[in-house]
C-alpha cells in the first residue's frame, strides 16, 4: 500500500485544483493512503473528498518560522512517504520533500534552472500552452502525475463534495426569486473592480433581472462591503443579513444561488466545482489563459481588459509611466460600459427579465 502526500500550501482555489493530483493518483493506486498537507483556512473546498484519506493543516505565518519548518519536516520523514507531490514548488513545501526520505518526489522544474534542483526526482516542466478547455493551470497540475504515471483517462475537473446534510442547507428558502452571487471584492486590491464600477453592475442586474443579489466578501472586508451596498440603488433587492465567514460556509451558500458573478479567484472555482454558472471579471493582471476554465460562452463565460483593448497592454515607456503612477490604471479602463453588454448576454441565458 502506497502512502502519498500531496503538499499545497496556497491559496483556495489552488488547493481546490490541486485536489485533482489526489483525484488521478487513486486511479493508479486505488488502495494508497493520500494525505494533503494545506493552510489551514484552506480547508473547506476538500472536506469530503473521496480520494484524500486526511487533511494535515498547517499555519501560513508559522510554517515560515525556521524550526517550525524543520520540525514539520522531520513529521512528514517520519511518517515514511512513498510519494510526495509538490504542485507549487514554495521554499517551504521544497525543503519538506527534499527531507522527507520519499523515493518518488514529484515537483514543477523552474524555468530558469538547469539543471534542476534536488528537491525533486521528478522535475517536470510546465507546459508551454494549454490544449484543453480546463485551462493551463489545471492542465499543468494533472500533466505532473501523467508525466510520472501512465492513467488512460485523466480527471480534469475539479469536485466540491457536500454531505446529505450540508445539501439542505436552508438559509436562502425564504427567499422566492433566484439569488445571484455577487462576489464584489477580490483577495487583493489587485483582483478588485473600482467600488464605483461594480455598484453599476450590482444595479443593472437588480433593475433588469428579477432576482436578489447576495455579496460575497473576506469577513475583514466588511466595512468595504457596506460602503458598496450603501452605494446601491435597490437595496430591497440585496440580501445582506445572510453571510457565512468560512470558506465551507461560502460552499453551502453558493450552492442554493442561481449563478456567480465575480472578481476573478477562488470563489469562481468553487462555483465551477459545484457546478454553478458563472461570469468571471478577470484583473488585468491575471493571465486568463491560465486561470480561465470550462469556457464555453453560456454556463461559464469571462471578460479580460486584454481580450477588448490589447492596445493598453503596450509596453511603451509612456503606458509604463502610467501603470507606475496609478497601480490600478488599467483595471479602471474595464468599465461597466465594455462589461455589461457581455454580462447580459450571460444572464439572458439563464435568467427571466424584469
Amino acid at each position: 500500500m502506497k502512502k502519498i502526500l500531496i503538499i499545497q500550501n496556497k491559496r483556495i482555489g489552488d488547493v481546490l485544483l490541486a485536489s485533482l493530483i489526489a483525484t488521478n493518483l487513486k486511479k493508479v493506486f486505488p488502495n494508497s493512503v493520500i494525505d494533503y498537507m494545506v493552510y489551514d483556512y484552506t480547508t473547506g473546498v476538500i472536506e469530503n473528498n473521496p480520494a484524500i484519506d486526511n487533511i494535515i493543516e498547517i499555519n501560513e505565518k508559522q510554517l515560515k518560522k525556521i524550526p517550525v519548518l524543520f520540525k514539520t519536516a522531520l513529521k512528514v520523514r517520519r511518517k515514511n512517504y512513498d510519494i510526495i507531490v509538490d504542485p507549487y514548488a514554495k521554499f517551504q513545501s521544497r525543503v519538506i520533500s527534499l527531507l522527507s526520505g520519499a523515493k518518488t518526489r514529484i515537483g514543477f522544474k523552474k524555468r530558469d534552472k538547469n539543471p534542476p534542483l534536488p528537491f525533486y526526482t521528478h522535475n517536470i516542466p510546465f507546459l508551454l500552452e494549454k490544449s484543453k478547455p480546463c485551462g493551463k493551470s489545471i492542465e499543468d497540475r494533472v500533466n505532473l502525475i501523467t508525466s510520472v504515471f501512465n492513467i488512460e483517462s485523466p480527471t480534469y475537473e475539479p469536485k466540491l463534495y457536500l454531505t446529505d446534510k450540508e445539501e439542505q442547507y436552508d438559509k436562502l428558502n425564504q427567499y422566492n426569486k433566484p439569488v445571484v452571487m455577487f462576489g464584489i471584492l477580490g483577495s487583493t486590491p489587485q483582483k478588485s473592480m473600482p467600488y464605483d464600477y461594480i455598484v453599476d453592475l450590482i444595479d443593472f442586474v437588480t433593475e433588469t433581472y428579477d432576482v436578489y443579489a447576495l455579496f460575497n466578501y473576506s469577513p475583514h472586508q466588511k466595512e468595504d462591503a457596506l460602503t458598496i451596498y450603501n452605494k446601491c440603488k435597490h437595496k430591497d433587492r440585496i440580501i445582506f443579513d445572510i453571510y457565512e465567514e468560512s470558506i465551507r460556509g461560502f460552499a453551502l451558500l453558493m450552492n442554493k444561488c442561481k449563478l456567480l458573478i465575480a472578481n476573478e479567484g477562488g470563489t469562481v472555482h468553487i462555483a465551477k466545482a459545484l457546478n454553478k454558472p458563472t461570469f468571471t471579471i478577470f484583473s488585468p493582471y491575471v493571465l486568463k489563459e491560465h486561470w480561465a476554465s470550462f469556457e464555453d460562452g453560456k454556463t461559464h463565460t469571462s471578460i479580460h481588459l486584454l481580450d477588448e483593448k490589447p492596445e493598453l497592454f503596450s509596453t511603451n515607456r509612456e503606458q509604463r509611466k502610467k501603470i507606475e503612477e496609478d497601480p490600478s490604471f488599467l483595471y479602471k479602463q474595464l468599465t461597466p460600459k465594455i462589461i455589461i453588454p457581455r454580462l447580459d448576454t450571460f444572464l439572458k441565458f439563464h435568467l427571466t427579465a424584469n
